[in-house]
């Protein structure tokens, strides 16, 4: 079963631990272990997990980082498609990234992989 200890190693990104303190990584992995039920992920509960509490971790920290800067915490933030500083403007197509109905889970590339594992994990077996 997942832990700590071996996230972190599997995802080095989250190796700092003011950026995504102990504390929300046990409270992503509580969730997600009752989200994700071990009967219908089998071996794959752990990369499922894994990619689950990398997703809300990321959202966490960028929350935070809004905290920092005097935002206000827990607002709704979509992709970024468009920026505009000093009369120059830069604006990206994510229609190919985006999974159409996946929702919150299109707003970190760790969402998305998830997601994309959800979908074949609750497809069940196939017959041929």
């Amino acid at each position: 079963m997942l832990d700590e200890s071996t996230f972190r190693q599997t995802m080095p990104v989250f190796a700092d631990l003011d950026l995504y303190p102990s504390m929300q990584f046990n409270f992503y992995l509580k969730l997600g272990k009752k989200l994700l039920p071990e009967s219908r992920w089998d071996d794959l509960l752990d990369d499922g997990l894994t990619l689950f509490m990398a997703h809300y971790l990321t959202l966490y920290a960028r929350d935070m980082a809004f905290v920092d800067v005097g935002g206000i915490g827990g607002k709704v933030v979509g992709n970024e498609t468009s920026k505009s500083i000093d009369g120059v403007s830069k604006s990206m197509d994510v229609s190919g990234v985006m999974i159409t109905d996946a929702g919150h889970w299109n707003q970190t590339t760790f969402g998305i992989q998830f997601y994309q594992l959800m979908m074949m994990v609750g497809a069940g077996g196939i017959q041929l």
